[in-house]
């Protein structure tokens, strides 16, 4: 997943929990009240997705390229071995 495509997810997701906050207002509910209990949940989300995708990038860094050994030699590409 591409940077920009994930920080679009991520603010998609914001938009999505305040809007969900503000209609539990509207109906009634003191959703504000729970959020400034529950505001530590925003930053161990944070971190493990950092986590997450720190662990990911290093994952991708180590893999190496195709080696000579896994590089197929097709019946057309052997040259003279005599």
């Amino acid at each position: 997943m591409s940077k920009k495509h994930r920080d679009n997810l991520i603010w998609g997701l914001i938009l999505v929990i305040i809007g969900a906050i503000f209609l539990l207002e509207n109906i009634g509910y003191d959703a504000w009240r729970a959020v400034f209990k529950l505001w530590p949940l925003i930053l161990i989300f944070w971190g493990a997705s950092k986590l997450y995708y720190g662990i990911k990038a290093r994952s991708q860094a180590e893999k190496p390229e195709a080696t000579a050994a896994e590089v197929e030699i097709l019946p057309g590409d052997k040259k003279d071995e005599s």
